[in-house]
């Protein structure tokens, strides 16, 4: 379990920090920070929690607070979906269990973006 949640942990600070390069379409610049609604900036900072220790929140919560910054309309461009009680927004960066968690799914008949979150929050 704790193998699954340092995993985890590191998946959620890659796609935080990653989230900036994506809606941007580059590098996220600290005097360029995205504009994100405060809903969606608040799910970025909540996904922190995941993260398996003190320090790593405290990165996570970091690179959210580096990257973006609260507007007064949510981003269109910022991709947020909720499964299984689990929000998430940005491009999630999968470890290799993850990936073929979400093959497997998908196989199964889950949808993409549903098996994305699930394998993402609970393998």
């Amino acid at each position: 379990m704790k193998r699954i949640q340092r995993i985890f942990a590191m998946a959620v600070l890659l796609m935080v920090t990653a989230a900036g390069f994506v809606v941007t379409g580059g590098a996220a610049e600290a005097s360029r920070k995205t504009t994100v609604g405060r809903a969606q900036y608040k799910i970025m900072i909540r996904q922190c929690r995941y993260s398996n220790t003190p320090a790593l929140r405290k990165k996570c919560r970091a690179a959210v607070k580096t990257h973006y910054r609260i507007g007064r309309r949510n981003n269109p461009r910022l991709d947020c979906r909720a499964y299984s009680g689990i929000v998430v927004c940005g491009k999630l960066m999968l470890s290799r269990n993850e990936r073929r968690c979400v093959t497997r799914a998908v196989r199964a008949g889950v949808t993409r973006r549903r098996a994305e979150v699930e394998c993402y929050a609970f393998a």
